[in-house]
């Protein structure tokens, strides 16, 4: 009997998939500025408010322009790519879109503009080299900060996106490692970077005895709560279409974020006998990351559940593990992101499955945690061993931290010469 072919059908513009996607990478964008610059603003000492902020806008401008130059081309051409073969460009994306490209108006990505895909992942892009300087805030120099954001997003960030989301033939992605919106790529990949970073550069000056509090937690409730409105764009926004996925990764990412927040409460209240504004907002996020590489799979209690158990989590890391071991993460980059993201990732696999109340395609519980598994051990090498050598490179050459008479000004004025604010 003959076949009869059957073309398959071109994609086609969908204005409300691009609505709602255009929509999703400003909320995307929001999260570092102001979100995280203002987060983390409220957390450093006050004579260091304005480094922190000038640290997330450079990274936003510095990653915008590499990120069109080569960062994208890097990150998601599949030029040499083949599902099921293991070669160079299983790790790294070609260079055939250098400057992007060959992206007109009319390209399409799915039902959207390839231009609005484009933006939409430079948001992530962009947030990932950010997160990681709270963990070395108040020490490092400005010129290193910014060679070391663009050789990690270079040497580290771009493979990494390109292994887990750059399709078939992409390393983690056919091993089949499951990450909706970045718990590998983004916040295990921030994190350990951020504590690699912090061991390097070695401690602030008089930490811990000097005492360190934070110099205006307003900022950082107000950062916190821009994170997390712009979350809902970083998680829906990556199903990349308006319809039920987006929805109920909405819906997901509200629930895990409020366990999170009732999950740091839970374990400070006994412990400290008091409830803190910081714990709760730090609860929030932890429960932000958590449920980001599952929100495209798990239903409202898997959700519930990973951010029960990441803020208690995160809670004995940050105020706990951190001070037991020595390590100074000012603002806890390792202790937040990357053990809410070990534990999302982890719990990605088994929460996906229908027995648990999931919606991914997952059979087996046991063989996809360690999928899973699989896929967090090679991020957590990845990062560690890179981040290392980026960092040992740029000491050896520009050296990484300030002067002790700069750090006691503080980098404000040491190194803008400028102050947040001024007597009238």
């Amino acid at each position: 009997m003959p076949t009869t072919a059957v073309a398959q059908a071109a994609p086609q513009l969908d204005s409300g998939d691009t609505a709602w996607m255009l929509t999703a990478t400003m909320l995307v964008l929001l999260m570092t500025i102001p979100g995280l610059a203002l987060y983390y603003g409220g957390m450093v000492r006050s004579k260091n408010l304005l480094s922190i902020l000038m640290q997330c806008y450079a990274i936003a401008a510095l990653v915008s322009v590499l990120w069109v130059v080569y960062g994208c081309s890097l990150a998601f051409s599949r030029a040499g790519m083949h599902a099921g073969t293991v070669n160079l460009h299983s790790v790294i994306g070609g260079m055939d879109r250098l400057m992007l490209a060959g992206l007109e108006p009319a390209t399409l990505h799915r039902t959207v503009p390839e231009s609005v895909f484009v933006m939409f992942q430079l948001g992530f892009a962009i947030i990932t080299p950010a997160l990681i300087v709270g963990a070395f805030a108040e020490r490092m120099k400005f010129s290193a900060m910014l060679w070391f954001s663009g050789l990690w997003l270079s040497a580290v960030y771009l493979p990494m996106a390109h292994m887990v989301w750059g399709g078939p033939g992409s390393l983690l992605g056919d091993l089949g490692v499951l990450d909706f919106a970045g718990g590998t790529v983004v916040h295990i990949n921030a994190g350990i970077a951020g504590l690699v970073a912090c061991l390097v550069i070695g401690k602030r000056r008089g930490y811990p005895e000097t005492p360190m509090p934070p110099h205006n937690l307003g900022y950082t409730v107000i950062g916190g709560s821009l994170i997390w409105l712009g979350w809902f764009g970083f998680n829906a926004g990556s199903a990349m279409a308006a319809d039920g996925s987006a929805g109920m990764a909405m819906l997901v990412t509200q629930t895990a974020t409020a366990g999170g927040a009732i999950g740091w409460i839970g374990a400070e209240w006994p412990i400290h006998r008091r409830p803190s504004v910081l714990g709760t907002v730090s609860g929030a996020i932890a429960g932000l990351i958590a449920v980001t590489p599952a929100a495209g799979t798990v239903g409202p209690g898997g959700a519930l559940l990973l951010g029960l158990l990441a803020g208690p989590a995160c809670f004995y890391t940050a105020t706990r593990l951190k001070h037991r071991l020595g390590y100074d993460d000012t603002l806890d980059v390792f202790g937040v992101n990357a053990v809410a993201g070990i534990i999302g990732a982890l719990l990605t696999g088994p929460l996906a499955s229908a027995k648990l109340g999931g919606f991914g395609a997952v059979t087996s519980l046991g063989g996809q945690l360690w999928i899973q598994a699989r896929g967090v051990g090679f991020t957590v090498v990845w990062s560690a061993v890179l981040s290392l050598v980026i960092l040992k490179l740029i000491d050896w050459t520009l050296g990484l931290r300030v002067s002790e008479e700069q750090e006691l000004i503080g980098l404000d004025l040491a190194l803008h010469e400028e102050k947040a604010s001024n007597p009238s």
